[in-house]
């Protein structure tokens, strides 16, 4: 009778404790294992990547990292392809191991796009001061990582191909990456260490891909323009001191791109002085148009939708009546604004070079496919916020965001599998054929006949019956021979 009060005080202590234990079971626990979908169909397009080979301008940059070394790929690029002293680093760091930097450049990229998404995520979370389940970041950052790596028309030049995944895929996340050292800093020493890591990667941006750097320096010159309604009164003299000095870094970083001897080889050699002429600004128009309605008709990316609505019911205090009109909606017609502004400057960019190619060349899309995919978790966002408002019970809305969830990541796992089984015919083909060219030019021969073995699109030499012959060139130089001539038949 006298321990009685004591053990009643035991078993309410014993109840707390089990409270957040179920439920951590309760949030966390599915949340984990919805995540783990889309990193499952990662690890499958990772495993995937051992049947990449070589193709395209990986031709041309095998040779030159196996015996010229990072000094001769600087030099490439910037005297003589396009400037990008950056796209020559990242390209050197994958081809200095030959084939299998290629076929490991996928899965390691890819792994560092989940974890910067992932960084990006929670600290946007922590900055806006939003208590989300412990799950819920991972959720948001995989699916969106699933969407922009394997959602495209051409997984294989989003992903598997390092020489696109470069100059298109991994500048867009660099540029995300960019913002979780400033929302994170919150001494004077952070501030001074994120205020320099914007300035670094912003020249960086600006050597690495200009078309990353439009999108990057539009977003951020419209934070500035809404910065007064929507960032913090505390921090916003920070905020707008990183969004000036990263407009600036890019723009230095361009301007030495600009002025390299490469950039304006590029520029004469692709006729880029018609860029403002009637006719590329209306086929530049023309063609974004057709981006877009392709974007806003590729379904399985409400995936994203769905995460931002996963995010909404299970974050309190996103949103209330005023902070819906001082601050969400400046946002939303900013970010949508900029999508609109930076993908037709994006366009007109690389017009002169694709012309009508342009709608359907869809690694170029990448540039600004992220900031769309993040538009829309932020409008689902938005959205679950509302329904949580409204709606007595969150579960069935949870649990039907789930199964479209699952259904657009089996939707990508079977599109991933299309393309492993063409990858694995092209990679037999491509190994005979190697097998075969390999040996005789180590048997002396000057000349060697070549079948063209095209793969989702990339570029094979002797295309339009024979005429262009790139990169032929650089096929020769590979095997160290003279000259390659078409083939009809493998050897």
């Amino acid at each position: 009778m006298v321990h009685a009060p004591e053990k009643a005080v035991q078993d309410r202590h014993t109840d707390d404790a089990a409270g957040p234990r179920a439920a951590w079971w309760r949030t966390a626990a599915p949340l984990g294992l919805l995540s783990l979908l889309p990193i499952a169909v990662f690890v499958y397009a990772a495993w995937n990547a051992r049947l990449v080979r070589t193709g395209g301008d990986d031709w041309c940059f095998l040779p030159v990292a196996h015996h010229g070394g990072l000094s001769a790929m600087v030099g490439k690029f910037y005297l003589h392809d396009n400037g990008r002293i950056v796209n020559a680093l990242l390209v050197w760091a994958y081809a200095r191991f030959g084939e299998a930097g290629q076929q490991w450049f996928a899965p390691v990229t890819g792994a560092l796009v989940l974890g910067l998404l992932w960084a990006f995520t929670v600290a946007v979370l922590r900055a806006a001061r939003l208590r989300a389940p412990r799950g819920v970041p991972l959720l948001v950052a995989s699916m969106v990582t699933a969407l922009f790596l394997f959602g495209s028309p051409n997984t294989y030049k989003t992903f598997y191909w390092p020489a696109a995944s470069v100059s298109h895929t991994l500048p867009p996340v660099f540029a995300c990456a960019m913002a979780v050292p400033v929302l994170l800093a919150t001494t004077r020493r952070g501030r001074v260490l994120a205020l320099g890591a914007v300035v670094l990667a912003g020249v960086s941006l600006g050597l690495l891909s200009e078309e990353t750097s439009v999108v990057t320096a539009t977003v951020l010159g419209c934070a500035l323009l809404i910065s007064g309604r929507v960032f913090p009164e505390a921090r916003r003299r920070f905020l707008r001191l990183c969004c000036a000095a990263g407009i600036a870094s890019i723009v230095i970083g361009t301007l030495i791109l600009y002025t390299s001897p490469g950039a304006q080889r590029r520029r004469e050699r692709k006729h880029a002085s018609t860029m403002f002429t009637p006719d590329s600004l209306l086929g530049a128009l023309h063609g974004f148009a057709e981006i877009s309605a392709t974007l806003l008709t590729t379904w399985w990316y409400l995936g994203a939708v769905v995460v931002g609505v996963v995010l909404g019911v299970m974050s309190p205090g996103l949103m209330s009546r005023a902070s819906l009109t001082k601050r969400h909606v400046p946002v939303l017609l900013a970010g949508i604004c900029a999508l609109l502004v930076a993908g037709y400057v994006c366009t007109v960019i690389t017009y002169p070079v694709f012309k009508h190619h342009v709608a359907t060349s869809t690694r170029l899309w990448n540039d600004y496919l992220l900031l769309y995919l993040l538009l829309l978790v932020y409008v689902g966002a938005l959205a679950g916020h509302a329904a949580r408002g409204r709606v007595r019970r969150t579960a069935p809305v949870l649990a039907a965001g789930g199964v479209l969830y699952a259904v657009v990541c089996v939707a990508l796992a079977v599109s991933l599998a299309g393309l492993g089984s063409t990858m694995q015919s092209h990679a037999r083909d491509w190994d005979r054929q190697d097998r075969w060219m390999s040996g005789q030019a180590a048997a002396g021969a000057q000349v060697l006949p070549y079948k063209r073995l095209p793969q989702s699109k990339m570029t094979e030499p002797f295309r339009h019956g024979g005429k262009a012959k790139w990169p032929a060139a650089c096929i020769a130089r590979y095997y160290g021979v003279q000259h390659i001539k078409q083939a009809h038949e493998l050897p």
